[in-house]
């Protein structure tokens, strides 16, 4: 005998179901404004671009990469322990990308100002990228139990 799924959407876990502040939001937010940075630059080049809205741009994902750090910190039950596993192998990952851009900008005959945005907008996607997988993930892990 076949019988017919539910009707309506499946039912939520308990880790699916709690309430979070919203990283993965904030965190695609800084990532839309240092990529918005980076294009900006690029659209440029090679003549010199203007700075202004580039470091505008920055700022404001710097400031989104430190709110959310915040928040993520005062999470009381959270799977740290996954956090950092996976955030940690993906921080590897993006320094090694982070380092190939920034050997292209130098090599490329980057200098100065231009060179000092640039590398502050890749050091934020960097780090707000592995940042968002870890919570992401850790998210809906089971919290270590105490002691």
């Amino acid at each position: 005998m076949v019988t017919a799924p539910p009707e309506g959407p499946p039912a939520l876990g308990p880790l699916a179901s709690r309430k979070m502040p919203p990283v993965s939001q904030v965190a695609m937010g800084a990532m839309v404004l240092a990529l918005a940075g980076g294009i900006d630059v690029a659209a440029y080049l090679p003549r010199h671009p203007s700075l202004g809205l580039p470091v505008g741009l920055l700022v404001g994902a710097a400031l989104l990469l430190v709110a959310n750090v915040v928040q993520l910190s005062r999470i009381d039950d959270f799977a740290w322990h996954v956090f950092w596993r996976v955030a940690g192998w993906a921080m590897l990952a993006y320094v090694v990308i982070a380092g190939m851009i920034e050997y292209v900008m130098v090599y490329d005959g980057t200098r100065g100002a231009l060179l000092v945005v640039m590398s502050a907008l890749i050091v934020v996607f960097a780090v707000d990228i592995p940042l968002l997988l870890g919570f992401s993930v850790a998210r809906y892990q089971e919290p270590r139990p105490a002691g």
